[in-house]
């Protein structure tokens, strides 16, 4: 079996544990196949997006047979970067979607407008030489005007780049978590006139059975 690519992220639901209806994380991995296809692989509810929990959903995957994925796309979530540090041998491409909201948050208002400009010289560059050329003279720059942005994009670094590895055509849909966001807002869609779950069990069985009966498509 091909290695497949691995979209990880997570959105919350309000459902009642422990006797009181909180705002919990489901965790969601949706793979895609040599042929292009879309499957969703895992939903879980987890008290947290610790590292336990990511870890937990990624060894239940493993155990139904996932070979190690090619890629996995992730949104910079620390819990799910240590848990991801178990499978050596995969590359990972953070979210630059999720990167630029961290820089624009870091950075003063006045500047966020050139500071988005030189961001995206980064990710949409001609390919990877001119892309890391594009990142050094943002870390040099931003390094003296704001170095909180500086650091910011330095946590991410190389990972920043890793969809330049693979072929032009795909840039597009690796180098964020829109395809898992995509879903996950269907989720979200769906489910909101949905005040609270009784239970875990049933927040997943609808979750699932949205794509099972085909009223979420997967592209």
């Amino acid at each position: 079996m091909a290695r497949p690519l691995l979209f990880l992220d997570g959105f919350h639901l309000k459902v009642r544990m422990a006797r009181r209806v909180i705002a919990v994380p489901v965790l969601a991995a949706l793979g895609v196949g040599e042929d292009g296809q879309k499957v969703l692989l895992a939903l879980e509810i987890a008290p947290s997006e610790s590292s336990v929990h990511w870890g937990h959903l990624l060894e239940n995957i493993q155990r139904r047979g996932l070979p190690s994925p090619l890629l996995v796309v992730v949104d910079g979530g620390r819990g799910l970067g240590k848990a991801l540090a178990n499978w050596k041998d995969v590359k990972v491409q953070r979210c630059v979607v999720h990167k630029l909201r961290n820089l624009q948050e870091h950075c003063p208002v006045h500047a966020r407008a050139e500071m988005t400009r030189e961001f995206r010289r980064i990710v949409y560059a001609k390919d990877g030489l001119a892309a890391r050329k594009a990142y050094e003279e943002f870390v040099r720059k931003w390094s003296v005007l704001c170095p909180a942005v500086a650091r910011s994009i330095e946590e991410a670094g190389e990972q920043l780049l890793t969809f330049y590895e693979f072929p032009r055509s795909m840039w597009k849909s690796l180098r964020s978590t829109n395809a898992l966001e995509n879903l996950n807002r269907e989720f979200r869609r769906r489910t909101k006139t949905q005040a609270s779950f009784a239970t875990e069990e049933a927040a997943l069985r609808l979750l699932y059975g949205l794509v099972a009966f085909g009223q979420i498509k997967l592209r």
